[in-house]
């Protein structure tokens, strides 16, 4: 029989679960959070150390300056969560969590968007995706309805569709970059129109990268800023010539819908993002690409530094 994760002493004992995060955060030993010292010492409570620098006289834990700063839930409860994120391929809940903690629903809601922030990878130091000869894939689709509906430019006394629901225009648009056997960047956007999704392909991708997508009008003339532009029709029922396909993007998007339908079935659009972050995550730290539970769980921990969510910010 394999063996049971979860009798791992750092999910029931809190020392051990405090040791289990500083190897995480600080392989190389503690460090302050505050000044960047790496000469800390140990004061008389177990965990808690304090900067020798003499412009800090800090004093931190291992969950200081990250998303767990300020959290009244145990080590022993962030290991699990952290764990649960980590391992649960379509995502997990919130009263997952909660069921799982034995913790209040709101303490659970909380720690789970926490996490989802220590997931977030964002900011201009990303570098562009792909390079020279590398497939990057382009795709959008659409999810849940939007939380104000966008009215047509032009109306029609006509409807859209035989239900007479208006498409994908009163849907949340999602644009999702792929290296082709890489990672994923995903975007929630107010509307993906060409202006706005040609810009995210621009400002995303190396110019020396092949891009690939359907035949959607979104991307024409993108082939002016790459090393070429190919298409497969899906209107045509072509899915792949050669190796020109949207495969990759289009089985993200599929993780990504399974797993919101039946774990979290129902998103609010202004959390959206936090989401997409999430699943982005276990995507770039996959088996494929040499990561397994622990060590996706590892990172995780590791994004989570610099990063805070209070209340109020994820109200």
């Amino acid at each position: 029989m394999g063996k049971n994760i979860f009798s791992e002493k750092h999910f029931h004992d809190e020392e051990a679960a405090r040791q289990w995060f500083e190897a995480a955060r600080w392989p190389t030993g503690p460090y302050c959070p505050s000044c960047g010292s790496t000469e800390p010492y140990n004061t008389k409570k177990p965990g808690r150390y304090r900067c020798r620098a003499k412009e800090c006289r800090r004093d931190f834990t291992v969950m200081t300056g990250s998303v767990m700063e300020r959290s009244h839930a145990k080590l022993t409860q962030w290991a699990m969560a952290f764990w649960l994120a980590a391992s649960s391929k379509k995502g997990f809940s919130a009263h997952q969590l909660h069921r799982a903690l034995g913790c209040q629903y709101n303490t659970a809601w909380f720690m789970h968007h926490r996490i989802m922030e220590a997931m977030r990878q964002g900011g201009l130091d990303l570098p562009p995706m792909g390079g020279n000869g590398q497939i990057v894939e382009a795709d959008e689709t659409y999810f849940g309805p939007v939380s104000t509906p966008i009215e047509p430019k032009v109306k029609r006394s006509t409807p859209y569709t035989k239900g007479g629901k208006v498409g994908v225009g009163q849907k949340r648009a999602i644009v999702s970059l792929v290296e082709r056997g890489g990672k994923v960047r995903s975007f929630h956007v107010p509307r993906a129109d060409k202006a706005t999704v040609a810009k995210i392909v621009r400002d995303n991708i190396h110019h020396e990268s092949r891009l690939h997508t359907d035949e959607s009008r979104l991307y024409i003339g993108a082939d002016e800023h790459f090393a070429s532009h190919e298409t497969v029709n899906h209107s045509r029922k072509e899915y792949a010539r050669g190796d020109v396909t949207t495969n990759s993007a289009e089985g993200y998007f599929s993780i990504f819908k399974r797993g919101m339908k039946g774990v979290y079935q129902h998103c609010s659009e202004k959390h959206l993002h936090r989401y997409l972050a999430e699943y982005d995550f276990r995507y770039n730290h996959r088996e494929a690409l040499g990561f397994d539970d622990m060590t996706r769980a590892i990172a995780a921990v590791k994004s989570g530094e610099g990063k805070r969510l209070t209340y109020h910010q994820a109200d």
